[in-house]
């Protein structure tokens, strides 16, 4: 996976990222919180290391989103 760096950071993330708006609004209603730890857990699998989820997406409101991204990344964690 390409890697760009954040601004003048020395932070490195994959050229391709992950939004994660439509994971508890937006598209239809709030996805499965075990299909989208799946999802995630598959994008970093395959080297996603940039996700998207900015406060524009529902600030301090979206407790859905970030407890998904949480418990993923817990996950994700624990396996390395």
């Amino acid at each position: 996976m390409q890697t760009r760096k954040l601004g003048n950071s020395n932070l490195e993330v994959s050229a391709i990222g992950l939004g994660c708006m439509g994971m508890s609004f937006s598209y239809g209603p709030p996805k499965d919180i075990q299909e989208m730890t799946a999802l995630l857990r598959a994008a970093v699998d395959r080297g996603i290391t940039f996700f998207d989820t900015a406060e524009v997406y529902g600030p301090f409101l979206n407790l859905r989103r970030q407890k998904i991204l949480v418990k993923s990344s817990r996950l994700i964690y624990q396996d390395l």
